[in-house]
């Protein structure tokens, strides 16, 4: 079966012409082109009219195109913002990290410094957590009776005093601050050196300073410091700060607000004070001494016993003294008469007084008689 082209593709000449005439003008346009440069004028004016219809013809691609790289760059994207969502959190909590440690190092520096002032040796301590009862305030540190901590020892930080040592456990230690309603911390104002006693008022995290008179020479904004009376804080701490002061002329007692200059509530690393300050010994009791009776009383005068018969005084009736006084006897107006047998004249006003005798000592033989009253 022979194949050739239809009626309509006969007309003219054969392709073979038709190649060899095409071949011959692109030749002839090579040679003009590399000889005399004047094609690239006619390539610039053809490319410009065709770019329209090139264009046109590459819309199809381009949208395809376009979409594919829509979707996967969409997809690419979400991706992004999910891996910058994560490394922002990341970097957020390294942020919070180095802001709490760098919180922490000054913290830290400032106990090292408030440390080296102390008169006392110190330990330093972490808080725990808070304590369970709502009511009270108190916290718990990691610190017991295995690193010597015992029961009133004080807690401080840089700014003055937190609290004190409650109770104790091997490996914890509870510690009730200042402004628990239980707890009460001899001070003295550090402007005029005041003496008085601060009381913490519980949930209000503020101290009062009780049975102040109400013309006492207490200035809002003067600094309240220990007075060491106690023997258990240390003299010259820092304690609070006066904030109110009311002064009622009706009243027996004044009342005086303090705001505690320690960071009671926002501190995380304390200090234990290991030693209280030595205190001087106390002087021994006296004994009580046993009330006598009639102590504020004379005591009854004794008749004077007479002499006896033989010039001897009478003996002491018994339960007597020891010493009897022995009185002189004034002589007989009228001369001395015979002596009557058996007795013995009287002494003379001039003779000296007989010293006492004790009643132990007198003659039993020499007794006298019971002289008739």
């Amino acid at each position: 079966m022979e194949y050739s082209p239809p009626p309509l593709f006969k007309q003219g000449a054969s392709a073979r012409v038709k190649m060899m005439v095409f071949a011959c003008i692109s030749i002839v346009l090579l040679l003009v082109d590399s000889h005399m440069r004047i094609l690239p004028l006619v390539r610039t004016a053809a490319a410009t009219v065709l770019y329209p219809l090139q264009m046109a013809a590459l819309l199809p691609r381009d949208a395809i195109y376009g979409a594919g790289d829509y979707f996967s760059t969409l997809s690419s994207l979400e991706k992004q913002v999910r891996e910058l969502k994560r490394q922002q959190i990341l970097n957020s909590q390294a942020l919070q990290q180095a802001q709490l440690q760098s919180a922490e190092n000054a913290q830290l520096r400032r106990l090292f410094d408030a440390r080296q002032q102390l008169p006392v040796k110190s330990m330093l301590a972490e808080v725990l957590y808070d304590a369970r009862d709502f009511n009270s305030r108190k916290i718990i540190l990691d610190r017991g009776t295995r690193n010597d901590v015992a029961l009133g020892l004080p807690v401080i930080d840089n700014q003055g005093v937190v609290g004190q040592v409650t109770r104790v456990f091997p490996f914890t230690s509870e510690v009730t601050l200042l402004s628990d309603k239980e707890q009460a911390i001899p001070v003295q104002l550090l402007r005029n050196g005041l003496r008085s006693v601060a009381y913490g008022r519980g949930k209000s995290g503020n101290l009062e300073l009780r049975f102040t008179a109400p013309n006492a020479d207490i200035q809002v904004g003067d600094i309240v410091v220990t007075s060491g009376l106690d023997g258990v804080y240390p003299a010259g701490l820092a304690v609070a700060r006066v904030s109110q002061v009311e002064n009622s002329a009706g009243g027996s007692f004044g009342g005086v607000i303090c705001q505690p200059l320690a960071g009671i509530t926002n501190n995380t690393q304390l200090l234990i004070l290991m030693s209280t300050p030595e205190m001087p010994a106390r002087p021994p009791e006296e004994e009580p001494r046993a009330l006598r009776k009639h102590n504020n009383k004379m005591a009854p005068i004794k008749d004077v016993p007479k002499e006896g018969a033989e010039g001897q005084p009478a003996a002491a009736p018994t339960g007597a003294p020891g010493l009897i006084p022995v009185m002189p006897k004034p002589a007989p107006a009228a001369a001395a008469t015979a002596a009557t047998p058996g007795t013995t004249p009287a002494a003379t006003p001039n003779a000296a007084a007989t010293p006492a005798v004790p009643a132990a000592q007198a003659p039993a033989a020499n007794k006298p008689k019971e002289p008739a009253r």
